[in-house]
């Protein structure tokens, strides 16, 4: 008998790999693909907790199976250019952090046209304000201790994180504050993108506030030490976006690390996530994950 009979879990990667590939890693399509595969035994999930009144303001908690007192948190915020996505598609970046020994909380937020610039934001700035407070209580069985906490980004959410790490009004209007964030992670983010050129995103984003989307408007030197990665086949996004915001806050004195990786495309710094398919780039997981326990020190 063939020896790969005695190996379905070998074959169904595979085959997702390929499946993966094919589909250009389109990844609504892929993260379909990674959650299918991904373990289950390496964390608990509580779902849909209630962050602010409304349909899409909730979000899904990931714990390791054991935390410790001092366990990191990382505010997971998912892309989809402010008018789709959901936090369903990610349960393998929750998955990943947490076997790590991570917390990962990720919210969904209002999307257009629900709600315009800058109502994500504010969403996401409660979000945040909600997990510090699950924390300090100690509710969700995770122990009480000293819980840096961490802002995560991928593509619009990256420019959402980005935000409330740069421009301090969203998260103090939420009862929390900049200065309680030991650092900022953004992948594949869009940070000084303008002018704009698509009708779309002049809708989502009213020319009167415009200027206040742009996390390198807002670089103070009180921003938390930044991670900030991407890849230069990045056709979505511009890597010179990293690049902006990486010498606004090295100019300002902020502790930055921009990695721009040779090969990956938008969805390749989230896909590298996987802890069970061979997507993306594994160093940048590594990166990540490294950075967080470095700065949670």
């Amino acid at each position: 008998m063939d020896r790969a009979a005695h190996r379905p879990g070998l074959l169904m990667r595979v085959a997702l790999f390929l499946f993966c590939g094919f589909c250009g890693l389109a990844l609504s399509g892929c993260a379909a693909a990674l959650n299918a595969v991904t373990p289950s035994g390496d964390y608990r999930l509580v779902s849909d907790l209630a962050y602010a009144p409304g349909e899409r303001r909730v979000l899904d908690l990931y714990l390791p199976r054991h935390v410790t007192a001092t366990a990191p948190v990382v505010v997971f915020i998912h892309g989809g250019s402010w008018d789709s996505g959901s936090k369903d598609i990610y349960p393998f970046v929750g998955q990943s952090l947490a076997s790590a020994g991570i917390v990962v909380a990720i919210p969904n937020y209002r999307l257009y046209p629900q709600t315009r610039f800058p109502g994500f934001v504010e969403d996401a700035a409660k979000a945040v304000a909600h997990v510090e407070r699950l924390v300090a209580d100690s509710r969700e069985g995770i122990p009480k201790g000293r819980h840096p906490l961490f802002l995560m980004g991928h593509s619009a959410g990256a420019e959402i994180a980005g935000l409330l790490a740069t421009d301090g009004r969203y998260l103090a209007a939420a009862g929390s504050s900049i200065r309680r964030l030991s650092g900022f992670v953004g992948l594949s983010g869009p940070y000084d993108f303008l002018p704009l050129t698509e009708e779309r995103y002049k809708r989502i984003f009213p020319k009167a506030v415009r200027q206040a989307s742009q996390p390198v408007n807002f670089v103070s030197g009180d921003e938390p030490p930044a991670l900030l990665i991407t890849g230069d086949a990045d056709t979505t996004v511009d890597p010179k976006n990293t690049r902006s915001l990486a010498a606004r806050l090295k100019a300002a004195g902020v502790a930055v690390t921009a990695k721009i990786y040779p090969g990956i495309g938008h969805v390749g710094t989230i896909s590298s996530f996987s802890t069970v398919l061979p997507l993306g780039d594994r160093r940048i997981r590594d990166e990540v994950i490294g950075f967080v326990g470095r700065q949670a020190r």
